[in-house]
């Protein structure tokens, strides 16, 4: 196996203690932070904005993937990159105009991601692959956390992977929702790069160990 990435989600972090979570996370085996930015429109929940991210990034020591689940991103590209995003993911289902949202997020210096919901086929992003740093596949339906995987994200995966090697892009691949160390494993094998915890890691009796745990049985 290769060295997957870990990107505790920080919805799942104790909001009244969040710096203490963030530095948690900085000190800890973790590759990245993952903010989920929501609307309460794209998705029926709102999660936090602007100045919460604005905060994390005074304290975060790692890449900052943010995943926009929100209607009209392009309005906030700039927006967002000015707040530290390194990463900035958008879904698929809220672009018409997809191809120019990558290019204004690669202007703008990020990384450029695009997120795909359960019901999405993979083979929507044919076109578009070699313009994408990173595909995010949705495990459960966004919106809110602690949902059960969707055992259909393998299949999604081994798909997307083919696509990815077809045409010769360097694509990475994430799953966001209900990774535990129950299925790491097999998504890695199925091609996955990045796995996104939430709850897994921030329920956790030792938050710490737990991401610890699951690097390592994910990058032999």
């Amino acid at each position: 196996m290769k060295n997957t990435l870990i990107a505790p989600s920080v919805l799942a972090a104790d909001f009244a203690n969040l710096q203490r979570d963030i530095e948690m996370i900085n000190n800890s085996e973790a590759d990245w932070f993952h903010i989920d930015i929501m609307d309460g429109v794209f998705v029926p929940n709102i999660s936090f904005g602007m100045p919460v991210l604005e905060a994390i990034s005074k304290h975060a020591k790692k890449t900052i993937d943010v995943h926009l689940m929100i209607v009209d991103p392009d309005r906030y590209i700039k927006t967002f990159a000015d707040l530290g995003s390194n990463i900035l993911t958008v879904h698929y289902e809220a672009c018409t105009h997809l191809h120019r949202t990558l290019q204004a997020i690669k202007a703008e210096g990020m990384k450029a991601g695009v997120a795909l919901n359960p019901h999405t086929n993979v083979s929507l992003l044919e076109d578009v692959i070699k313009d994408i740093d990173m595909v995010c596949i949705m495990s459960v339906n966004p919106g809110f956390g602690g949902q059960s995987f969707i055992e259909n994200t393998y299949k999604k995966v081994r798909q997307l992977k083919e696509i990815i090697t077809r045409n010769n892009a360097s694509t990475i691949i994430e799953i966001d929702g209900g990774v535990t160390s129950k299925n790491a494993v097999q998504l890695v094998e199925a091609g996955a790069d990045v796995l996104v915890a939430g709850n897994f890691v921030f329920k956790a009796e030792n938050p710490t160990e737990t991401i610890s745990e699951l690097k390592k049985m994910t990058s032999k």
